[in-house]
């Protein structure tokens, strides 16, 4: 692989991770989707408000993505630290948002886990304080 590959095609596992988040941060869920192995298995967290396993990009987009921007004002998940292992990449993020039934803010670590092949991912696992996204929505 050249050094001077692009950012925007590599299918090197860290870059495809950075534009997911990309994507995410500035809601371009065609973007999003670009990222996901059309048989991705997507896992959030036991606790968390979308908790389950959901698949394919569109499943993934419309049960995640879209369902975090009804419940919260300027959901992102800023990433920080990756930690890459061939095709498994931990990366270590807050997430920052308002919820909008609420109005109260979280500002809380996460790590995620995904598994990047072929330039895609095709799994990834998210692991998160959820007593704290829980407080936030509640009165």
């Amino acid at each position: 692989m050249s050094e001077t590959t692009d950012f925007h095609t590599s299918a090197a596992p860290a870059d495809v991770v950075r534009r997911q988040y990309l994507a995410s941060a500035h809601r371009d869920l065609e973007a999003l989707r670009a990222t996901l192995a059309d048989d991705v298995e997507w896992t959030e967290m036991a606790g968390f408000p979308l908790a389950g396993t959901y698949r394919t990009p569109d499943g993934v987009t419309s049960a995640v993505m879209e369902q975090l921007g009804k419940d919260w004002d300027d959901w992102i998940a800023h990433d920080d630290t990756y930690v890459v292992d061939g095709e498994n990449v931990v990366v270590l993020a807050r997430y920052t948002a308002t919820n909008k039934s609420t109005s109260k803010d979280i500002n809380v670590r996460v790590a995620h886990h995904f598994v990047v092949r072929g330039g895609r991912i095709v799994r990834f696992e998210q692991f998160v304080d959820t007593a704290k996204v829980r407080d936030a929505m509640t009165a």
